[in-house]
């Protein structure tokens, strides 16, 4: 939903406490921006406490920019993906990995690592492997309601299991699960809940990079909200790709409101909506929680294992948002179930207090806090 590269990354002053004794942490995932910025936060706050953190990543993911400019290590490992790829993929995989899990035992023995912190992915495959082997501790957060293949495949072997969903603790084995949530900016949990008014205001966002579904949902919605009795205000995140084009016919839709490519400020946005229609990631549902905002939830179809749509379908169990499937997001389901809403304030503050109750304050130091404990172990 944000760019995740809003989150703070930068080296944080000294801390004024540290721990009776300093450890090393090897934090395991990357790939994407969902799987790099919570680990950096809970890297972050073992720095703050005086540990030492580095990271095993791949030179193409994410984590090449944004671990460096957080000032931490980077240890570069060959590794791809083996679910939903060719047999060319598979078959690399499977001769990278037992090279790239060699050396990440190297890693673990030169570094004297105390316990592993893994965001999954197929990037975290050799590192937790290695440290399975040689018996380190590793502590999974997984932010999906159903995990992803990797943390499946080692939940039986996993110290502690860090979720933000009461369902995933059936994953994985009884007693190892702890309900922390996922780090998210605390500009988010700040916001005030946002009392009935006009014009009503949406929020649309596909993320950084936008959603074409979205967008075209939109845009077909426009004239329908232009001829109902119903003052609307929208802001839309097209993503870069669509802006231009869709400012363009925004400007001659005679709405209220702005296409923007992308949002610098999105607490802020959050702060002005009375409804937000996004996509269901967990970096995007972690901040609807934390912000408390009612929403219309569109998972992305293709994301792994579907783990989009389970995580909308456990807000809407929470009672704290609405589904519109990726095949049913159309301009005219898009603007009724709106209209449904915002004649009914009711309704939204419900959801707003539904979402809210999903918030996890503290989740990065509820983690740091757990990996010492697994250390000192």
């Amino acid at each position: 939903m944000t760019e995740w590269t809003e989150l703070e990354t930068s080296p944080p002053p000294a801390a004024s406490h540290g721990p009776a004794e300093a450890r090393a942490f090897l934090f395991a995932g990357g790939g994407t921006g969902g799987h790099i910025i919570p680990a950096l936060a809970v890297a972050s706050e073992l720095r703050r406490r005086g540990h030492a953190a580095f990271f095993v990543g791949t030179e193409r993911g994410l984590e090449s920019k944004l671990v460096p400019s957080a000032g931490f290590p980077l240890e570069l490992i060959e590794i791809g993906g083996l679910k939903r790829v060719g047999w060319r993929q598979t078959v690399a995989t499977l001769m990278q990995l037992p090279v790239s899990t060699m050396y990440s035992r190297r890693l673990l023995r030169s570094r004297r690592v105390a316990a592993v912190f893994s965001m999954g992915g197929y990037v975290a495959g050799p590192p937790v492997i290695a440290a399975l082997l040689r018996r380190v501790p590793v502590v999974v957060m997984e932010p999906n309601a159903v995990p992803g293949f990797t943390n499946r495949r080692i939940a039986r072997y996993v110290r502690r299991a860090l979720i933000s969903f009461p369902d995933t603790a059936r994953y994985f084995p009884r007693g190892r699960t702890e309900l922390t949530g996922l780090p998210v900016r605390e500009e988010f949990f700040s916001v005030p809940p946002k009392p009935p008014g006009q014009p009503f205001t949406i929020l649309i966002t596909g993320g950084s990079q936008g959603s074409r579904t979205l967008n075209q949902a939109a845009r077909q919605s426009w004239p329908i909200f232009r001829a109902a009795p119903l003052a609307v205000r929208i802001v839309h995140q097209t993503g870069p790709a669509a802006f231009d084009e869709w400012r363009a016919a925004f400007s001659e839709s005679g709405l209220d409101g702005e296409v923007l490519p992308f949002i610098t400020d999105m607490p802020a946005a959050f702060a002005a909506a009375d409804l937000v229609v996004c996509r269901s990631g967990a970096g995007a549902v972690a901040e609807l929680a934390a912000a408390g905002r009612p929403s219309i939830l569109s998972p992305f179809p293709f994301a792994a294992d579907r783990h989009q749509l389970r995580n909308a379908e456990a807000f809407v169990r929470a009672g704290a948002a609405r589904l519109l499937e990726d095949h049913q997001m159309t301009g005219e389901k898009l603007f009724d179930m709106v209209a449904r809403l915002a004649a009914d304030p009711a309704a939204l503050a419900r959801m707003a207090a539904a979402a809210r109750a999903l918030a996890h304050p503290g989740a990065a130091r509820r983690a740091a806090e757990i990996l010492e404990e697994v250390a000192r172990a």
